[in-house]
């Protein structure tokens, strides 16, 4: 089996169904199938389920770039476009879940919240910086914006901080996983600040001469 038969045969499934597992077992719960519950307060379990997979996802796609350069594995760059639709998936079903079932479409309520309560509104901010990113994740959209694809999609960057932002914000009391999502956030953005740097660096010779900026 050749690397590109096994990403699509092998990895690419199994990346798909880990994503999908979240939403599979919220269903299961909502139903009471297979002896999954929400717990005492449905409504809270599924926001932070759908959260937190949201933003294990995020932290996932900013994860392949590294992985995939450290591992010399360029074939696992076809995953990350798979894995950020399954963020934004979960963003707009935590969105969903607040508007429909904690809100209960209150058009009032939410136009208060998202205006009085902080955390809200940089959720909401992040949602409205993931649609784009989403509308424009086809190969049609990549050839049709050429060089500035790839500059609309960099808004990942800013997106992780604001989720992060959120998560942290909305907690009451602990912070500590908040801050653990933070330090890994800071980490894989860390990574590629530290790499394009690397790139531009002229590599001095034994003998005290520049070469061209490394190429990876």
């Amino acid at each position: 089996m050749t690397t590109t038969q096994r990403y699509r045969h092998v990895w690419k499934p199994l990346a798909f169904s880990a994503a999908l597992v979240p939403a599979l077992l919220m269903l299961a719960g909502a139903f009471g199938v297979a002896g999954q519950d929400l717990g005492t307060d449905p409504v809270e379990d599924l926001l932070l389920t759908c959260g937190k997979t949201a933003l294990n996802l995020l932290c996932l796609t900013l994860a392949v770039t590294p992985v995939a350069t450290i591992a010399h594995r360029p074939q696992l760059l076809r995953l990350r476009r798979m894995l950020g639709l399954f963020a934004f998936f979960y963003v707009l079903l935590h969105f969903t879940v607040y508007l429909a079932l904690d809100r209960s479409l209150d058009a009032a309520m939410i136009v208060k919240d998202i205006a009085k309560r902080p955390y809200i509104t940089i959720g909401f901010t992040a949602l409205l910086m993931l649609i784009p990113l989403a509308a424009t994740s086809t190969q049609r959209m990549m050839r049709r914006l050429g060089r500035r694809w790839q500059q609309l999609h960099r808004l990942v960057y800013p997106i992780a901080l604001l989720a992060v932002w959120h998560y942290y914000w909305q907690v009451k009391r602990d912070v500590t996983e908040p801050l653990i999502y933070a330090g890994i956030v800071a980490v894989l953005l860390g990574w590629r600040v530290w790499h394009r740097q690397r790139r531009r660096t002229p590599v001095t010779s034994t003998y005290g001469s520049a070469t061209a900026p490394e190429r990876t």
